[in-house]
């Protein structure tokens, strides 16, 4: 666009400038019949019109030539502002266009994980493999390894998804394979008389599943009295118990509690308090013998501090003996003294009797704490 206009340019100058020829040619014309007219004098004045007008017209020609080069210049800055502009919301296009592309890249993975996991609940081996899974994780993070067992073979020869062991109790049986293709086509049922037909499919295999959970698992004295279908989803298990009331009261007659993955997770807690409390039971003899001995050791310190008590005391009477051999010792030095004066000091010692110094007191020995030691 630009190289348009520069072109367009270039032509009206050049019209101008052949209009300048033409003009020039003119006064040439004029100059040359006014030359032979008039004469002399009027060619200088016609010669100088003739020059004023050439600059006038060059005047012209110069302005037209600076407009030119400042509609160019105002062009130029023009197509730069609007390519740079254009670079720009091409650059922010292309952006945008990428995280389209991510985006679409992972409604792509997202679809194919979708039919994937559809592929994995229509199939009646990966569906067990699915709800074994969940289940297998729930127990696994619930229980230690030595507390259950998985595809454990019963006594009939019959082997259930897990069995967990609780403490002196039968095992308890946890089943996985719960029937979601008839569920799955219940949820897929679009007029009302297919939503009816897999009602009564999903009712029936249900039932027939309850049925030989209660057959195979159900052993006297070898598993609890009730097993445990396990419903992979909480959405499942709501839509069941909402939908199926009659098929839940049918499975608690049958012995067979139905769980979702949070029933399972508190009955898991649960056999875990179990066999903590068991482990408690076990341990409360070696807790009571070392409660004995602490005992005895007790009785012994007891002795030993009477035998203390009783050693302290005999102190205190040998210190009593010493203090009262003291005082007679006292008492014999003061006597051997008044003996020794004699002349005029032991007659001013008969006229004023001689004050008989008081030996000093000794203090009394301090209470021993043992004094009131109480037998315990």
């Amino acid at each position: 666009m630009t190289q348009t206009l520069l072109i367009l340019a270039v032509l009206v100058l050049l019209v101008l400038l052949a209009a300048a020829a033409y003009a020039w040619w003119q006064v040439s014309q004029r100059l040359a019949s006014a030359t032979a007219d008039t004469g002399k004098a009027d060619l200088a004045r016609h010669i100088a019109d003739l020059t004023r007008a050439q600059g006038e017209i060059t005047g012209h020609v110069r302005g037209l030539s600076e407009r030119l080069d400042g509609f160019g210049h105002r062009i130029g800055q023009s197509m730069s502002e609007t390519t740079k502009s254009t670079h720009d919301s091409l650059a922010k296009l292309g952006e945008r266009l990428a995280i389209i592309d991510k985006a679409q890249q992972t409604i792509t993975t997202l679809s194919g994980q979708v039919v994937e996991l559809q592929h994995v609940l229509s199939n009646k081996q990966t569906r067990g493999a699915f709800g074994q899974g969940r289940m297998e994780a729930i127990v696994k993070d619930g229980l230690p390894p030595n507390a259950y067992e998985f595809q454990f073979t019963l006594s009939n020869g019959t082997r259930p998804d897990c069995v967990i062991r609780l403490p002196r109790a039968p095992l308890l049986v946890v089943d996985a394979k719960f029937p979601l293709e008839a569920w799955n086509s219940l949820r897929s049922a679009v007029t009302p008389e297919a939503t009816k037909a897999a009602e009564a499919q999903f009712r029936r295999d249900t039932l027939k599943h309850i049925s030989d959970i209660a057959e195979r698992y159900l052993i006297a004295g070898e598993t609890q009295d009730v097993a445990m279908m396990f419903i992979p989803s909480e959405s499942i298990f709501a839509d069941f118990h909402e939908r199926f009331g009659d098929v839940a009261e049918k499975a608690i007659r049958a012995r067979v509690m139905v769980v979702s993955p949070s029933l399972l997770m508190l009955s898991v807690q649960l056999a875990m308090s179990m066999m903590r409390d068991q482990r408690m039971r076990e341990q409360a003899h070696l807790i009571q013998l070392e409660v004995g001995k602490m005992m005895e050791d007790v009785a012994r310190l007891g002795d030993r501090v009477k035998k203390l008590q009783t050693h302290f005391t005999q102190a205190n009477g040998d210190i009593e003996d010493i203090l009262k051999s003291t005082r007679g010792v006292f008492s014999h030095g003061t006597r051997i003294a008044q003996v020794e004066f004699n002349g005029d000091e032991e007659v001013a010692a008969r006229a004023k009797p001689v004050t008989k110094p008081q030996p000093p007191r000794t203090p009394a020995p301090p209470e021993l704490p043992f004094s009131t030691f109480e037998e315990v």
